[in-house]
């Protein structure tokens, strides 16, 4: 492979990004001492990593290689597929790249969780559900399978790959994961990976019984009765026509919560993949505990003593990441300080919003520029504005700005409800509450009106400017509040003699 920098240029150059043969091969990486429980037994266990491909998923390799072999240029314009998820996706990403096919239809459970409906929606995929079982049999005449097989026969303009029942779904591996993973690792003598479709293990184990028949070869299933996403249990391998049984040389059964438990101690190792990842690495873990047990693990060491084992990460979490807090629990996962801020403070903020003391008094008053004047004296509300003053109304009386009007919500000596979430959350509700239904007075003198918010400290009139401003109202706040306030009027009595005037209204 002559393309060691990994760079593609031209007018081919996603095409070459996404073909196995003009790029590196896809990372193949030991995993961690911390996350190797056999490390004092001589064992090594590498991550292929079939989650780096362009199309993050082991299905990409497939994808490709049934594409290559049924569409046919010219006629074909629609392609149709059952699958949970990543085959399609990855389909609709190579017909789109190579082909310039963008109608490929997805069919598939109507069990299957709404983030993977919405991720192939992302991808552009058209989606037909069907009910039933949610890993249906490929010979089941009632399944979407079989559905998208009559709907193929139709039209020589739709092609159905079939994942399930075509070759060309395993004998990617042998064609290029395979190869690559001997390329890699010539010392391997532990190969372990999931089965679903069973064409990855199928392609896996055929290509080593021919290229290294000393590999020993583990296919994983799904315990009876639970489900992770990707893998069959042993029972739903029955109809499957892919060679599988000769491919493997032994099956381990695993359940869902320690695959989607290891798959997140491999994400917080650096090793980011999802659940069937997790769960090929406990099927291993499994077979390796036997061994040891039994006292055979050296049958299955190499020239120099180790055990080389490699297990395939087959895709990513991020689709999944509900389904890990479902299925291990809250102890797992860090806790959420001020928790009680998800469901409060909703709305945006801009410091544009927030005005200096001066601008706000020139944005929101007119001002009389006969300087014999107290300052007070001259200012006016203008008309298109409307100040609102959320202080107490004792505090209000005594001071604040001419024509305000008094909706007491914030008190002096409460904290910040910037530094205190309890005093976020309450001030916000009472706000959120208020404004949607406001009095009709106020409702009235806010209609057509900008709106100037005024508080203590700057902090609460921030959040009501928030507030408004979800509400449709353009509304402003004067940063630092009727402190920073009196601090500018401070300053202009010394050479004006500015009084407040007590000219207001109460709500």
């Amino acid at each position: 492979m002559a393309n060691d920098l990994n760079v593609y240029k031209g007018g081919d150059s996603v095409q070459r990004y996404f073909d196995p043969d003009s790029s590196p091969p896809l990372p193949l990486v030991e995993i961690p001492a911390v996350l190797n429980p056999y490390q004092e037994d001589g064992v090594r266990i590498y991550a292929k990593m079939m989650s780096t491909h362009p199309a993050n998923n082991v299905k990409s390799m497939p994808a490709l290689n049934l594409l290559e072999k049924s569409v046919k240029p010219g006629t074909t314009e629609t392609i149709i597929e059952y699958s949970s998820g990543s085959t399609v996706i990855s389909m609709s990403l190579v017909a789109r790249v190579f082909y310039g096919l963008p109608d490929v239809r997805a069919f598939l459970s109507n069990k299957t969780s709404s983030a993977k409906l919405r991720l192939m929606q992302f991808f552009g995929l058209d989606i037909t559900l069907f009910g039933g079982p949610s890993q249906p049999e490929p010979d089941d005449e009632r399944g979407g399978i079989k559905a998208a097989e009559r709907m193929a026969k139709q039209s020589d303009k739709v092609i159905n790959p079939n994942q399930y029942e075509n070759d060309d779904n395993w004998k990617s591996h042998v064609r290029w994961t395979g190869p690559q993973i001997l390329r890699q690792l010539p010392e391997i003598t532990l190969l372990c990976a999931g089965m679903g479709t069973s064409g990855t293990m199928t392609g896996l184990g055929t290509y080593f019984k021919d290229s290294k028949p000393s590999v020993y070869r583990i296919g994983v299933c799904t315990a009876p009765g639970d489900r992770v996403p990707g893998p069959r249990s042993h029972a739903l391998l029955a109809p499957v026509l892919f060679p599988w049984s000769s491919s493997i040389d032994h099956i381990e059964h695993v359940g869902s919560h320690d695959s989607y438990s290891l798959s997140l101690s491999l994400c917080r190792q650096g090793l980011i993949c999802g659940p069937s990842s997790g769960f090929n690495l406990q099927g291993l873990f499994q077979f390796l505990d036997k061994r040891k047990a039994e006292g055979t693990l050296d049958e299955v060491r190499g020239e120099n003593g180790e055990v080389h084992c490699v297990f395939l990460c087959c895709d990513l979490p991020y689709q999944y990441v509900g389904e890990y807090f479902d299925k291990l629990g809250a102890e797992h996962f860090p806790q959420i300080h001020n928790e009680e801020l998800t469901k409060v403070d909703l709305y945006r903020y801009d410091d544009r919003w927030e005005l200096p003391p001066l601008d706000a008094i020139h944005a929101s008053f007119d001002i009389n520029p006969t300087l014999s004047l107290p300052i007070t004296s001259r200012i006016t509300p203008k008309s298109n504005i409307l100040t609102i003053d959320i202080r107490q109304e004792l505090d209000f009386q005594d001071f604040h700005l001419p024509g305000s009007i008094n909706v007491p919500f914030a008190s002096e000596f409460t904290p910040s409800p910037f530094s205190d979430p309890s005093t976020l959350a309450t001030l916000w509700t009472r706000l959120e509450t208020y404004f949607s239904a406001p009095p009709e007075t106020l409702l009235s003198a806010m209609k057509d009106k900008q709106i100037l918010v005024v508080c203590y400290a700057g902090d609460a009139s921030r959040v009501a400017s928030s507030v408004l401003r979800a509400k449709g109202y353009e509304t402003n706040s004067v940063k630092g509040g009727f402190m920073a306030l009196r601090k500018t009027i401070s300053s202009e009595e010394k050479t004006d003699g500015l009084i407040m005037s007590p000219i207001a209204q109460t709500v």
